[in-house]
């Protein structure tokens, strides 16, 4: 296995990283190790056990710069949905889009980025929404905060490390 699964400071599953970064965190004193895989990791003087669980010591300290502009996040403020056809889609179906375009002087900023559908944005094309005759179906703003996001985790594929720190979304079958 090559992931590490991080809870937060009340056990509760937060984000899933890398072995590497979960040994970093665990060498800067940021997390503790709570479940173990069977393989080690060997450096010239230490032996470990490679991470599948660790947790927070300390609660994650929020950013007061704002929300950072990033793809995701653009999704994240547009419900991944398109605004210009109002269809919600996945993320490999979507894309950002500039209202106005870079070739008319738009900016890669909040206010001028919306996240569109591939049929919409080649629609568009290089023009403003007004010049293509479409109407967005929100203004661009820039967000104070995002809604808290859940990551998903393929069921098939949980280590069984994890199972006492995943919550199971459905129904249990009972033997009688």
């Amino acid at each position: 296995m090559d992931r590490t699964l991080v809870l937060d400071q009340g056990y509760q599953p937060l984000n899933i990283v890398s072995w590497k970064r979960a040994v970093t965190m665990l060498f800067e004193g940021k997390v503790e190790v709570i479940e173990e895989y069977d393989e080690d990791i060997r450096s010239v003087s230490i032996t470990i056990k490679m991470p599948a669980v660790v947790r927070l010591l300390r609660a994650l300290r929020w950013r007061r710069k704002g929300v950072k502009f990033s793809r995701i996040n653009v999704m994240t403020r547009d419900g991944f949905r398109c605004q210009y056809c109002n269809r919600t889609l996945p993320v490999s179906d979507l894309n950002y889009d500039h209202v106005v375009p870079r070739s008319q002087g738009g900016k890669t900023a909040w206010e001028n980025i919306v996240t569109a559908c591939y049929a919409c944005n080649e629609r568009k094309g290089n023009r403003t929404p007004e010049q293509a005759g479409m109407k967005l179906c929100r203004p661009p703003q820039k967000p104070r905060s995002l809604p808290l996001v859940t990551f998903r985790i393929d069921t098939t594929c949980i280590p069984d490390a994890w199972a006492s720190w995943i919550y199971w979304q459905g129904e249990l079958e009972l033997d009688e």
